[in-house]
């Protein structure tokens, strides 16, 4: 009997810290995720891209990280991305994206004859919504939609409106209120249809003409949700002024370009890794005017490197700086690289990394290893990259395989 009581007790016991052990070592694993990168405080970062809505100096700052990737990784391969060269970027690049429909902004309340009201928000419309119909009618921008307001408040009808939210079609009715103030009808919406700033073209490919830029997705800086985009351009842009970051108060780029330009190069992808389109002229003034190899994640040291990025003008020019902890990748992610600047002189002038700088290109060793994406508030000599391949992949230039970059 002794001897049956102590087996049981034994195997008790044995499973008691068979299970503590599996407990520790669930606990343990998440904690080391929030771990410093080699004293390198990263817990506060923000975009080093400038997204607004007006056409000429750009100076609003977009804070938050960006989004977290949702796309399959396929094993297809576009071109042999052992032997791929690009060219490397570095210019200073105005943006010009046309939204999907129009964008809804914001919410206000409309003064009428039976008190305040907001007809979008009795619709249940929110803001992030696209509106892509009204009446069966498909929306484009924002001069078509006035119209069919004035002409259902007049004749006292609904408007039969088609929203896009996030994957989802959504069909809702409102009714417009007309405006004592002003005598007018209206929906009680803000709505936009074009969004602009400037960042950082990253590469070019000379063969297929496709080009990436940025590092990380364009987010609305009302809604905070990703553009979706119909189309948009890229164009060249002059470096006016930097404002230098300091702790707590990132720098920026202000610069300047014509909305009224063709621009070099069409927008046609906005993902979390950039911006992508084809390119139909040429970027002016480029460092580099042969192509340069690809260096993927698992070819990337900790160590010396060099950005290439404008600070004045358009003249393109090379700073160091040092990889301060790079993670090798197998599937598509974000914040490959911790990066500090180096070089005295970039230090001088921008007091670090700043915004309008996503996208400048990281080289090492002789090859194109991935673009600047973020600026740590706490420290604007240090940021985030991104790796190359990641953009390369939403460039349309490549796909690739988990397995293959592991190896």
């Amino acid at each position: 009997m002794n001897i049956h009581k102590g087996f049981i007790l034994r195997h008790y016991t044995f499973l008691y810290l068979l299970i503590l052990f599996f407990i520790i070592s669930f606990l343990y694993k998440p904690l080391m995720i929030f771990h410093p990168a080699k004293g390198i405080e990263n817990s506060d970062s923000i975009t080093t891209s400038q997204i607004i809505n007006q056409p000429e100096y750009y100076t609003s700052k977009q804070e938050g990280d960006t989004l977290s990737f949702n796309k399959t990784n396929q094993v297809q391969k576009i071109k042999d991305p052992t032997n791929l060269k690009v060219i490397p970027g570095g210019h200073s690049i105005g943006i010009h994206l046309e939204t999907l429909g129009v964008l809804v902004v914001g919410h206000h309340y409309v003064n009428g004859n039976n008190g305040t009201i907001s007809p979008a928000k009795e619709a249940d419309i929110h803001v992030g919504d696209s509106i892509i119909e009204i009446d069966n009618k498909e929306i484009t921008d924002l001069v078509q939609v006035k119209p069919f307001i004035e002409n259902a408040g007049e004749n006292n009808k609904a408007l039969h409106v088609t929203l896009k939210r996030d994957e989802e079609l959504i069909r809702t009715t409102l009714q417009p209120v007309k405006d004592v103030k002003d005598d007018s009808y209206s929906i009680g919406l803000y709505i936009r249809d074009t969004a602009a700033g400037i960042g950082t073209l990253s590469f070019y490919d000379p063969e297929s003409k496709k080009f990436g830029a940025l590092g990380h997705v364009i987010s609305d800086a009302d809604t905070k949700k990703a553009v979706e985009i119909k189309t948009g351009k890229i164009i060249q842009s002059k470096v006016m002024k930097i404002l230098k970051g300091k702790r707590n108060l990132p720098g920026e780029k202000q610069a300047k370009f014509s909305m009224t330009d063709t621009g070099f190069g069409t927008v046609t992808k906005n993902s979390p890794y950039g911006i992508f389109g084809t390119l139909f002229g040429e970027p002016k003034d480029s460092f580099y005017q042969s192509p340069m190899e690809i260096g993927y994640s698992n070819e990337v040291v900790e160590g010396p490197a060099e950005i290439l990025t404008v600070v004045d003008d358009e003249k393109i020019e090379k700073y160091s700086i040092e990889i301060i902890n790079n993670k090798v990748q197998s599937k598509p992610s974000l914040k490959g690289m911790t990066i500090k600047i180096t070089d005295e002189e970039l230090i001088n002038k921008t007091g670090g990394i700043v915004q309008g700088m996503s996208g400048s290109p990281i080289i090492q060793n002789g090859k194109i290893i991935g673009a600047i994406t973020h600026v740590f508030v706490n420290d604007p000599t240090s940021g985030y990259g991104v790796h190359i391949e990641w953009m390369l992949q939403d460039a349309d230039i490549i796909q690739l395989n988990p397995a293959l970059m592991a190896s």
